[in-house]
């Protein structure tokens, strides 16, 4: 089974840096939120408005039943591992890397993005505190952390690459 989970908060570049990685290792790339959307035939902020966060967290666990199991890069809502089901899932179905990044350089990446639910409305401190909140999970629930703040896409997916020949290399010895 080789099914590599990417996580972390909003605007670190899962989807970007998924998408690359998956073409390196040509494997196929899931979006966990456009599966999401597309399941639901709506948006994640009409359905983030309309049911709440805990009904999406659900919708969340539901979907990583219906994913590959095999050659998938999948790339998870920034959220998706506060919610108790999808975590112990993600971690026990997979290679799970946590793409870090500095909150100053997410929030530059971040500042024109209206499609995301938990921005709206909220300060600067009010995400900070959110973000903070998050890291703690991120990292217990990752098998590698890779910082995304100063590299490049190709930098990065090259750093995951090698932190999985790495894993394979201790796993044959």
């Amino acid at each position: 089974m080789t099914r590599i989970f990417l996580i972390g908060f909003m605007g670190v570049g899962k989807t970007t840096v998924g998408s690359e990685l998956a073409k390196k290792l040509h494997f196929k790339v899931v979006d966990t939120d456009q599966l999401i959307e597309e399941k639901i035939g709506k948006d994640i902020k009409s359905y983030f408005g309309k049911y709440g966060e805990k009904a999406f967290r659900e919708r969340e666990a539901e979907i990583l039943n219906e994913l590959p199991s095999e050659n998938v890069v999948i790339t998870t809502g920034g959220g998706m591992v506060t919610y108790e089901e999808s975590r112990e899932k993600i971690k026990r179905n997979g290679i799970v890397v946590f793409l870090q990044c500095e909150f100053e350089v997410m929030m530059k990446r971040l500042q024109d993005d209206s499609t995301r639910p938990l921005l709206v409305n909220k300060t600067t401190q009010e995400i900070h505190d959110l973000y903070l909140s998050r890291l703690p999970t991120y990292r217990s629930t990752a098998h590698y952390v890779i910082n995304t703040t100063h590299h490049s896409i190709q930098e990065t997916v090259d750093e995951i690459v090698q932190s999985l020949k790495t894993e394979e290399t201790d796993h044959n010895k």
